[in-house]
């Protein structure tokens, strides 16, 4: 009994896995932080951002996404438009890699055979991530300006990115986008504001970091078309 569900099971991962269209392809772009240190602009990059991404397909409105994207992390107090943090000139950086995994939900049906049909979509993702970041703190009594010392450690913590974006058929194979994201993260230190087991810190302590990835994705799709882009 077990045996033929199992067998059923697989023919039927088989069958789906066989019926979908895939994207893979490339993010270039920009990062900001958005934390104790430097701007308090939402999207302003200002480092290079990189990454890859692969989609899974499930349906004209739907997919499945996978994704790594690195940067560097920068935060500078002479960029904020607020005058006691451009008088305090701290600093940091703190390369990042990240891992997230989420869907992917499309506004209008996007059918990728057809070219002429809907050629373009806003979309919004929504997933979990997963990242590594620089460990940092700051010496107080450092002359200004002050740059965030890493202790050469590598923290691991969670965020939880949504992305807002435009999509828009280039060729019968090629996708391109405009996205921003922002990552909620779940650690109140990317800038070396509230490091563990040391005795200086400052900043909000009741809110935690975020993080922005601004940029465009390029995809080329591939597999078997479904049958939904058959008709």
């Amino acid at each position: 009994m077990y045996r033929k569900l199992y067998i059923i099971g697989l023919l039927l991962m088989v069958q789906i896995a066989s019926a979908q269209r895939y994207e893979i392809g490339v993010f270039l772009g920009g990062s900001n932080p958005i934390s104790d240190v430097g701007s308090t602009y939402y999207v302003l990059p200002n480092q290079p951002a990189f990454g890859g991404l692969f989609k899974w397909n499930l349906h004209p409105r739907l997919a499945a996404r996978l994704q790594i994207n690195k940067t560097t992390l920068f935060g500078d107090d002479s960029k904020s438009d607020i005058p006691a943090k451009v008088n305090r000139q701290y600093s940091f950086k703190s390369d990042a890699l990240e891992f997230s995994a989420g869907a992917e939900f499309n506004f209008f049906s996007f059918r990728i055979r057809n070219l002429l049909d809907k050629p373009f979509t806003p979309y919004m993702y929504m997933g979990v991530a997963a990242f590594w970041h620089d460990d940092l703190y700051f010496e107080p009594l450092s002359p200004a300006p002050v740059e965030a010392t890493d202790t050469t450690k590598r923290t691991f913590s969670y965020a939880v990115p949504v992305i807002f974006g435009v999509k828009k058929k280039i060729t019968m194979r090629l996708i391109l986008a405009g996205e921003v994201g922002f990552r909620y993260t779940f650690t109140n230190n990317l800038d070396g504001s509230q490091p563990n087991g040391r005795p200086f810190s400052f900043g909000n302590k009741g809110t935690n970091d975020w993080y922005t990835f601004t940029g465009l994705t390029l995809t080329y799709t591939f597999g078997e078309e479904p049958c939904y882009c058959r008709k």
